[in-house]
């Protein structure tokens, strides 16, 4: 990513986490092959978006030659995500490429896959101007990379006019692998004329497309993501409270968008995702993002909640 799309993440998102001082972080990078499957009856649950990194930056190296004393938290590995998760009965995620970090490398977030069988999916990344789409698609389909993230922020405006996006397009058509789009309210237009060119291509909206980063929601905004629900293979993670609106739990001021995003939507298109680690600093925690839909949301049915919580992510990235 380029260094405008790094600081723009940054700042929308919040990215730097402090209160996770490097001392109080155990020195683990990914568990022994293998380590347990996860106990879906105690742990039922599904956290759709989280990043883990290693402070082992010989094995996994960082790019464009960061090094260890750049990652903040200095780790933040699959160990400690899930000590924030099982407490609350989360017991699978799915692990997003943190270009920030990884670039084009997603052997750290396979590698957690590999070593936790049946716990983690992976979203990862691929250079679409590099040749060899399809066959570096399902190479790493074999490796439970079931999503691709794709954003603006690397390539800007021709982030989709690529013959290799448009051949991820059709290859996850195929294959089932979907298409993850980190942007603001102003790209969806371009989402969704792929969406209607390639209707059988699953596509998730992280973080609501981002309406409020700026701690504004727009109803104009709410209105255009929502207009995305009319091409059926569409989703969204409603997820980064800490970086939206008030951006201070309960998160009671998002109510209204997330209504908004189930009318539309359904609760069958819909996904809750933590963000961590950057959901767990400061006043925000790991417990009060998924509080606010099992607790909070007094219009959602028991079903509805299993929906956001578990089926919907199992449905898109769990296969």
């Amino acid at each position: 990513m380029s260094s405008a799309g790094q600081l723009s993440r940054r700042s929308l998102l919040q990215t730097g986490i402090a209160a996770l001082a490097a001392g109080t972080l155990a020195e683990t990078t990914v568990a022994p092959a293998y380590a347990a499957a996860p106990d879906l009856a105690k742990h039922p649950w599904i956290d759709a978006h989280s990043h883990v990194w290693s402070p082992d930056t010989d094995r996994w190296p960082l790019e464009k030659g960061q090094t260890k004393a750049d990652l903040k938290p200095a780790s933040f590995t699959p160990e400690e995500l899930l000590a924030q998760a099982h407490p609350v009965q989360v017991g699978r995620v799915v692990l997003i490429q943190h270009h920030i970090y990884h670039g084009w490398n997603n052997t750290y977030l396979t590698d957690c896959a590999a070593a936790h069988p049946g716990a983690f999916a992976v979203v990862g990344m691929l250079d679409d101007q590099q040749p060899g789409t399809r066959e570096k698609m399902d190479a790493l389909l074999k490796q439970r990379v079931t999503g691709f993230r794709i954003t603006p922020f690397i390539y800007k405006d021709k982030w989709l006019a690529s013959e290799g996006m448009q051949a991820m397009w059709r290859r996850g058509a195929e294959t089932g692998q979907a298409m993850c789009c980190l942007l603001n309210p102003e790209d969806l237009d371009g989402v969704a004329a792929l969406c209607q060119k390639y209707p059988q291509t699953r596509v998730v909206i992280d973080h609501f497309a981002r309406i409020g980063a700026d701690g504004v929601v727009r109803d104009a905004d709410v209105k255009k993501l929502c207009d995305l629900a009319k091409h059926k293979q569409a989703h969204v993670k409603i997820s980064a409270y800490y970086a939206l609106g008030k951006k201070q739990p309960p998160y009671l001021d998002l109510i209204p968008m997330i209504r908004r995003v189930l009318e539309a939507y359904g609760p069958e298109r819909t996904m809750w995702a933590s963000d961590a680690p950057y959901q767990i600093e400061g006043n925000n925690t790991y417990q009060a993002s998924i509080d606010l839909v099992k607790n909070k949301l007094d219009f959602l049915s028991a079903g509805d909640r299993e929906w956001l919580l578990r089926k919907t992510a199992e449905k898109v990235f769990f296969f």
